[in-house]
């Protein structure tokens, strides 16, 4: 066989299963027949592409549905043991790693606060993470881990608050070229807010329009973007920088939304009034705050962040902005529903203004962004 042939040949496998793979992930259990109509194959080009990836422990398979004419139809299913994934973030108060299987399960967490990130703490937390978490897993498992993705915000030096040593630091750091020299494995790294971005277009429980601007709602917002179902960062990595776009405050004075919409903002709040700012940090599942306090903080983040969502659209004509964050659910809620009261409020003549969603993903979701990044490069189709 002529060998460019042979290489075309298992490229094409090698796509049409990142493409059934992925319809698994989107439409939930299926039958062959029903992804053989779903991605365009023949049905017997997806019942051989099947029998692969179940050879390889990717996929189950469940119980045959009888009822109808014919042969019974067996369901496949992704399988939570056909891969794992690590995913470290990087944040203003805390590292974190998660281990996530091949449906996006959390199997374990490491954590780890600080007062300041630095690349060396990020280090030397993450080597003993992997290694804990390895740990975890079965010794017949552990060479199913496919990668490692970081999410860390861009540009740490230019963040207030921390020292000028550690800022710089981060102007030389390389974390996924010292995480690649030190694992067999490969190592990725993404934008912390657009690898909230990327967990929520691959493990989100919502489903999601092809285009959509994404808010993230924590220390610090930030954001991503997803065109045509694939988040997009850019040659810069700006696309999708939310945060630091130019918006309006009340008093009709021009900031960045990161000025406006970030927990920094709450927790100033809380200092301003002599309370502790660790009633945010201690959980993200409940916040004991003034209610003063937050449905002032709540007002201006979401007229922050109505602004941003009008502005996605009239330059990328998106279909939707998401809008998760480290908070409470209800909270969350509450942002959500003021977003779009703010947004009904803005001019808005000669464009449509976009749907607003909530996230499903929440505290979880730049860790499991960052676990994403593995799963997506290896395991997801392109189109």
């Amino acid at each position: 066989m002529n060998t460019s042939h042979a290489t075309n040949a298992v490229s094409m496998r090698q796509s049409n299963g990142r493409l059934l793979l992925t319809l698994l992930r989107r439409h939930g259990p299926q039958p062959g027949a029903a992804l053989a109509r779903l991605s365009g194959l023949s049905a017997q080009t997806a019942s051989v592409i099947l029998r692969d990836l179940e050879a390889e422990a990717l996929l189950t398979r469940g119980e045959p549905q009888r009822g109808r004419v014919g042969q019974p139809s067996v369901p496949m299913a992704l399988n939570p043991d056909g891969a794992f994934f690590l995913g470290l973030k990087i944040g203003r108060r805390s590292n974190e790693m998660l281990l996530v299987d091949f449906t996006g399960q959390i199997r374990g967490r490491r954590l780890r606060r600080h007062d300041w990130p630095t690349p060396d703490a990020a280090l030397r937390f993450g080597q003993l993470a992997v290694d804990e978490l390895m740990a975890q897993l079965p010794a017949a498992l552990q060479p199913r881990l496919a990668g490692l993705g970081i999410a860390c915000p861009f540009r740490l030096w230019d963040w207030p608050g921390g020292s000028e040593q550690a800022m710089e630091a981060w102007r030389t750091a390389d974390l996924r070229h010292e995480f690649s020299a030190l694992l067999p494995y490969p190592v990725f790294l993404e934008n912390d807010a657009s690898a909230a971005c990327e967990a929520e277009l691959v493990f989100g429980r919502t489903a999601l329009p092809a285009d959509i601007a994404y808010a993230y709602v924590g220390f610090f917002a930030g954001g991503g973007l997803a065109l045509d179902g694939r988040l997009r960062s850019g040659p810069q990595g700006n696309a999708g920088a939310l945060g630091s776009l130019s918006v309006l405050d009340r008093a009709g004075q021009p900031r960045q939304l990161i000025d406006l919409a970030s927990t920094v903002g709450l927790e100033k709040r809380l200092q301003d009034h002599g309370l502790s700012p660790d009633l945010l940090w201690a959980s993200p599942d409940a916040w004991d705050v003034p209610e003063a306090l937050v449905a002032d903080w709540l007002a201006e983040a979401a007229q922050g962040l109505a602004q941003v969502a009008l502005t996605a659209t009239a330059l990328l004509d998106i279909d939707a902005m998401v809008i998760d964050g480290w908070m409470p659910a209800p909270l969350r809620t509450r942002l959500l529903a003021a977003t779009g009261a703010a947004l009904k409020a803005l001019p808005a003549p000669g464009i449509t203004a976009p749907r607003l969603i909530e996230g499903t993903l929440g505290p979880d979701a730049r860790a499991l962004g960052a676990a994403a990044l593995p799963l997506a490069a290896r395991f997801l189709s392109e189109t």
